[in-house]
């Protein structure tokens, strides 16, 4: 009896195992190794959670279905960060240890951090290819933590922002910058910028942080106002910086003392233009950000050198021909007499409808 007992347990040990194995032709369930998860992923992190980054995410999403990424074996992943170090860092070692990460794009939030320069050359070491875009690493400490820069440059950015700021008001300015962090690289090289094209039209009061907490924001400019009652400008660095000025001078009714200028073209922003509470916008374009970190990474990956030539013609991790850059406009209001003389050639320079029309022909809300 023992041994019938056992053969008939190994029997049903033995239709368990073909059972759960499958039969010929059958389609296994998705696991690890599988064909549903043989995708390999470019990865697009941002510094943070934002509109802007909605916009450039969209201008990624085109770039993927027209470069038909799904059918080269490849899947976009757009994470945002939370404007912190660790987050990046976090997502960085987290890719350091998958095995489907073709390629990176991040959008340093410190770019001081060796930290996050020693996981991005671990990444390039891996063979997966790394660039930054919007917000790069510190050129002079870490360039070789990441083949190229794409985006806007920021520097000239500030110092056309700083150009508009003079012509509005071309002397006695008394100005403060709000942005969510003081040594993010974009933020720094904006307000540097600013500081060069403003001269010695205007002196800089203060450079205040929110942590991209918009109640402390709000906070900021009104401290900023309460300490200083010469302040006149109010220079906006972050997209979500600029509805809250608009909203604390229009609530003091300082509409006539103050100016409110900034960086980025939030939706709110747009609105309070066209309503006379916002004086000069120096707009990036996010979507094309988005769209060309897309098309370089895939070019990338495939080993595409035509296309990476289009972008680095003369590359050299030296100078500035590693940085590829991206669109920049000055938008002002309807009625405004800013003359686009005194902006670089490369900057468009559009009126508020105009702004509203080409951003509507994308479908767009923000910029």
């Amino acid at each position: 009896m023992d041994h019938l007992r056992r053969s008939f347990l190994l029997l049903m040990a033995s239709l368990l195992t073909v059972t759960l194995a499958g039969c010929p032709g059958e389609t296994p369930t998705a696991g690890p190794g599988s064909k549903a998860e043989s995708k390999k992923r470019i990865v697009l992190l941002t510094n943070g959670p934002d509109p802007f980054w909605d916009t450039c995410e969209a201008g990624a999403l085109e770039a993927e279905k027209e470069f038909e990424l799904d059918g080269k074996g490849y899947v976009l992943s757009f994470e945002r960060g939370d404007f912190t170090d660790k987050a990046q860092l976090d997502k960085l070692k987290q890719y350091n240890l998958q095995s489907d990460i073709a390629a990176v794009g991040i959008s340093v939030y410190n770019p001081d951090s060796a930290a996050i320069a020693r996981e991005m050359k671990k990444l390039q070491d891996k063979g997966v290819k790394v660039i930054t875009f919007d917000g790069d690493i510190n050129r002079e400490q870490f360039r070789d933590a990441r083949y190229a820069y794409l985006g806007t440059d920021n520097i000239v950015g500030g110092r056309e922002l700083g150009r508009a700021a003079k012509a509005i008001r071309p002397k006695d300015v008394q100005y403060t910058f709000f942005v969510g962090s003081t040594s993010a690289a974009n933020a720094v090289a904006r307000m540097e910028g600013f500081v060069e094209g403003m001269g010695e039209a205007g002196t800089e009061i203060e450079r205040l942080a929110d942590e991209a907490d918009k109640n402390k924001a709000r906070k900021n400019v009104e401290g900023a106002l309460d300490r200083n009652s010469d302040l006149n400008q109010l220079v906006g660095i972050w997209a979500y910086n600029t509805p809250q000025a608009v909203q604390v001078v229009k609530d003091r009714k300082l509409g006539e003392k103050v100016d409110v200028i900034c960086f980025d073209a939030a939706e709110a922003s747009i609105k309070a233009m066209g309503d006379g509470d916002v004086d000069v916008m120096v707009v990036q374009n996010p979507y094309q950000i988005g769209y060309e970190s897309v098309k370089l990474l895939l070019a990338m990956t495939e080993d595409d050198q035509a296309i990476i030539d289009g972008y680095y013609p003369e590359y050299a991790q030296e100078g500035e021909k590693d940085l590829f850059k991206t669109e920049l406009r000055v938008v002002v209001p309807n009625d405004n007499s800013i003359s686009k003389d005194i902006f670089e050639p490369e900057t468009v320079f559009m009126t508020h409808e105009e702004f509203k029309a080409w951003l509507a022909e994308r479908s767009l809300v923000s910029s």
